[in-house]
């Protein structure tokens, strides 16, 4: 009798306990169900209609929008650009990250709060403003020419922007905070003790970051490189503020498809194709990076 009680008792725990869970989960749940799981079911019904004249919603199906993506020449370029500007301002923005999210470790008291509030007060900053502010920096009339004519380093001014060094510029100003916080969120657990003992053992500085250090941070170095690839093969606002015409990414061009032209079946298609794309580089990525995690783990 008391070994059924309990039970009892138990299913009861283990019931309230699944349903305190489910209470937990179900407000992110339904925002991912409105805010994403919906959007995206319509835009693949979009990417399927027969027409662009007869607006986003109509019947019928067909695969049109999706030859013509994949035949345009036009697209391709977009494509390349957008993922070869995806890679540099990738690489730029781990790097810098990096070193500023180790400097900020290392760092205690007042130096430690300045270095971490300012790559926080970026994020307090609309994305077009804050993009935006670097065209009187980086203009041919702007702030850095005229610096560097003052100094006697040129003649005349550079064209940094528009152009691609600014869209780069620009572009990894939006993303180097996230890289620096997904690094320092890693650096920030480990134990200092590690690189005494390497340096202890005759290991120069720059050899104990690069084999103490550098595979320590490797988890917050995959994060930061998804989240700046992933971001900046999409940018819209660095390569619309800062760049050219030749500086046109696929999102740029999806945009126009669907606001200009509004070719709602191509534009819907073309960013099907490009979130597919850039989810397997992502996971590609991520999953080199963890392999090399537990490479070095296992080592």
């Amino acid at each position: 009798m008391a070994t059924e009680s309990m039970f009892a008792w138990l299913g009861r725990r283990i019931k309230s306990q699944n349903t305190g869970s489910v209470m937990l989960i179900a407000p992110l749940a339904a925002f991912e169900l409105v805010f994403f799981v919906v959007p995206f079911l319509i835009l693949v019904r979009m990417s399927l209609n027969e027409s662009a004249q007869a607006g986003p919603y109509q019947s019928g199906f067909t695969l049109d929008a999706y030859r013509s993506v994949l035949d345009s020449t036009l697209y391709h370029d977009l494509v390349f650009f957008s993922f070869k500007l995806g890679v540099i301002a990738t690489v730029v923005a781990v790097l810098l990250a990096l070193f500023y999210a180790y400097a900020a470790y290392r760092a205690t008291g007042v130096r430690k709060s300045l270095l971490l509030f300012s790559i926080i007060l970026p994020l307090l900053t609309t994305l077009v403003v804050k993009t935006y502010a670097w065209r009187p920096l980086l203009a041919p009339n702007g702030v850095l020419n005229d610096l560097l004519m003052a100094v006697g380093l040129t003649s005349s001014p550079i064209q940094f922007a528009p152009g691609m060094f600014g869209t780069v510029v620009g572009q990894v100003y939006i993303v180097f905070p996230y890289a620096v916080l997904a690094i320092y969120s890693v650096l920030s657990t480990m134990d200092w003790d590690t690189v005494e003992a390497a340096r202890d053992l005759g290991a120069s500085r720059p050899r104990s970051f690069l084999e103490v250090v550098v595979p320590e941070a490797l988890p917050g170095i995959a994060v930061a490189t998804v989240v700046s690839f992933a971001w900046s093969v999409g940018a819209y606002a660095a390569p619309s503020q800062l760049g050219s015409g030749e500086q046109t990414t696929f999102a740029m061009e999806i945009e126009s498809l669907m606001l200009t032209a509004f070719d709602w079946p191509t534009g819907a298609a073309f960013s099907l194709l490009m979130l597919a794309s850039m989810l397997v580089v992502s996971l590609a990525v991520m999953r080199l990076l963890t392999g090399s995690v537990g490479g070095v783990q296992d080592v």
